[in-house]
Order: C-alpha cells, then sequence, then structure tokens
C-alpha cells in the first residue's frame, strides 16, 4: 500500500506536521481555552490537541488512499461517496475516542469508566468535523478524477490520430509498393493473366486503405475482404513459402480497427524467416469475441528500424474503444496475438 503522497515529496512531511501544529492551536483557541493557565498546562492542551488532529488527517488520508484505489469515481461514484463519508465517521469517531481515552489517562489520570462521559460529549463535534473533512476528500477527488478521465481521453484521442497516421503511412510506404511492383513487373512478362488479377487485387488493396482512413471502427467483414487482397499479394510475391489459414465467420455487429489484421500479418512477415527450408505459416481465427492471428516463430534479425511502434498504436487504438486489453501469448514455437472484437455499441 501506497501512503498519501505527502510523505513521498521532499519537505512535504515537514509541512505536513507544522500544518497539524497549526490545526492543533485552532482546537486549542476554540475549543480547549481551559489551558491557558500557564506554560506547563498550555503544552499538555498541545499535546492533547496534536495527538486528535495527527491521528485524524493521517487516518483519513490512508482510508481515502485505500477507497481510491479500489473503488472507481467514474465508474461508480454513488458507492464510493456512501463508503467514503461511512469509514470516515466509523475511523473518526473510533479515533477520537481512543485517543480522548489515552489523554485522559496520561495527563489527568482518569479512567476509562470516569472519562468516558466527558468523551461522548464532545463525539458530536468530532462527527461534525469529520463529515465536513469527508465532504472536501470527496469533492476534491471526484474533481481529480474527473481531471484525470478527461486528460486520458485528450491523450486517447492523440494516439488515436498517430495511429491513423502511422496505419496509412505503412500501407503506402515505399518498400511495400516497391516489392509489389517488383512482382507486377515479372508477372507482365510470364503471366499476363496472373498480372491483371494481381494489379485488381492491388487496386482493391489501395481503396480499402482510401475508403477507411477517416473511420475510427469497420466491419470485421470488409477487414476480411480487404485482407484477402492482401494475402493474395503477398502469397504471389513468396508463393508456397507463406501460407494462410483464415477461419472466422464474423457476425453483422463485429467490429475492428481498420487494419489491424494487416498489421499484424505485415509484422509476423517482417519479423520472420520465410524460406523454402523455413515456410512461414499464418493463421487468423474467431474464438469468441476475440480475433486471434499467430505466426510460427523463427524470428530473423530486423536489425534497428524495428521499434514495434505499429503493434503500440494498435494497443493504444484499441484502448480507447475497448477495456479488453489486446494480449500477446508467445512461445519457443509461436506468437499469437489476441485483439478483441468490437461490437457496434461500443463506439
Amino acid at each position: 500500500m501506497n501512503l498519501p503522497g505527502f510523505w513521498n515529496k521532499p519537505f512535504s512531511a515537514f509541512r505536513f506536521l507544522m500544518a497539524n501544529v497549526i490545526l492543533s492551536l485552532c482546537l486549542i483557541f476554540t475549543l480547549m481555552s481551559g489551558f491557558f493557565q500557564d506554560w506547563k498546562t498550555f503544552g499538555i492542551g498541545f499535546l492533547w490537541a496534536f495527538s486528535i488532529t495527527i491521528t485524524q488527517w493521517t487516518g483519513l488520508s490512508i482510508i481515502y488512499k485505500i477507497i481510491d484505489d479500489r473503488i472507481s469515481w467514474i465508474e461508480t461514484p454513488v458507492r464510493k461517496v456512501i463508503v467514503q463519508i461511512f469509514v470516515f465517521l466509523a475511523y473518526s469517531i473510533s479515533a477520537f475516542i481512543l485517543v480522548q481515552l489515552f489523554n485522559f489517562y496520561v495527563w489527568v489520570g482518569q479512567s476509562p469508566s470516569q472519562s468516558w462521559g466527558s468523551i461522548l460529549k464532545s463525539v458530536p463535534y468530532t462527527v461534525l468535523i469529520s463529515f465536513i473533512i469527508s465532504l472536501i476528500f470527496t469533492a476534491t477527488g471526484f474533481f481529480f478524477a474527473w481531471k484525470r478521465s478527461f486528460q486520458q481521453a485528450e491523450k486517447l484521442k492523440a494516439e488515436m490520430l498517430a495511429y491513423k497516421y502511422e496505419s496509412l503511412r505503412n500501407q503506402i510506404n515505399p518498400h511495400f509498393l516497391f516489392n509489389s511492383l517488383n512482382v507486377l513487373s515479372d508477372l507482365v512478362y510470364d503471366d499476363q493473366a496472373q498480372a491483371v488479377r494481381f494489379i485488381r487485387q492491388l487496386s482493391d488493396l489501395f481503396r480499402y486503405v482510401l475508403d477507411s482512413r477517416d473511420k475510427e471502427l469497420v466491419p470485421l467483414k470488409d477487414e476480411l475482404e480487404f485482407i484477402q487482397s492482401f494475402t493474395y499479394l503477398l502469397k504471389t510475391r513468396f508463393e508456397n513459402k507463406l501460407k494462410f489459414e483464415i477461419d472466422v465467420q464474423p457476425d453483422s455487429d463485429d467490429y475492428i480497427v481498420p487494419m489491424t489484421l494487416q498489421l499484424l500479418i505485415e509484422n509476423a512477415v517482417k519479423h520472420n524467416e520465410v524460406s523454402e527450408a523455413f515456410p512461414l505459416r499464418i493463421s487468423i481465427r474467431k474464438k469468441d469475441d476475440w480475433l486471434e492471428v499467430e505466426n510460427n516463430l523463427q524470428p530473423k534479425n530486423v536489425g534497428d528500424d524495428s521499434k514495434k511502434t505499429g503493434l503500440k498504436n494498435i494497443i493504444q487504438q484499441y484502448a480507447f474503444f475497448s477495456e479488453k486489453p489486446i494480449k500477446i501469448i508467445s512461445s519457443d514455437e509461436s506468437y499469437r496475438i489476441r485483439v478483441p472484437i468490437l461490437k457496434y455499441m461500443e463506439k
């Protein structure tokens, strides 16, 4: 458990102690005027008040931190307010009674049975103060939670724009176009009919890129049709060195971030050896509300160009639409990525 933030910053512990000193003096002047007889009595009164303020402030701060870690302001605000006020009051009253019993015994010499009546008379003041403190914590906590939520939303929007730019750039990068044109130039001389099919698939691919670049989500059915064109181009280039297995039956309300599958396939080709001796096998399948893209693992050195920005962008993009995180499962034999299928209602 992390203690409240004032313990973790330079000189904050000192400021915390000074704040309690000031509160203790205020408590003496307002409710404990009987301790002004002489300096000794005043010292006892100050220690008495200080023991009350520091146990109240420290305890309530720790309780606030525990509740804040376990109950979300955004998801269950009413529950958090009720729990926080109830626990604050319960702690404040209990801590106040225990501290008072201790002080009466140490400074006055009264046993708990003797001091109990006096303590009960001051409990209403404790309840009032604790309720005010609880409202302050609740108001400030809600404000900062709203502020964090707003900042997170703005950050995700910026990351989404960066992902869109990265996706578009990846689709039309010179390497992809250069490789496709090289394959096409060979087909023109060897097999003109296949060259025509290759051009049509390439045209369909770029049409999808242009159509989806301004969309946040696309139907999974459309993405799979796009992948058919994309895998056709790759299989034409690599022939039997690259094998695909696609087993997905999309529902009408299944959606996906545009070009997710393309980027995952491209990553598999980029990071693994693709040869006749070591053919690369990529499978795409649907399991419940997840899409799985899996390939056999035969890594190759891709140099310093690999920064995994594409995968990071996909992870950030999905965080904007769903609380389900993208899962990466890697073993010595395979590399698998599970992507949540987004429903239309989640948009």
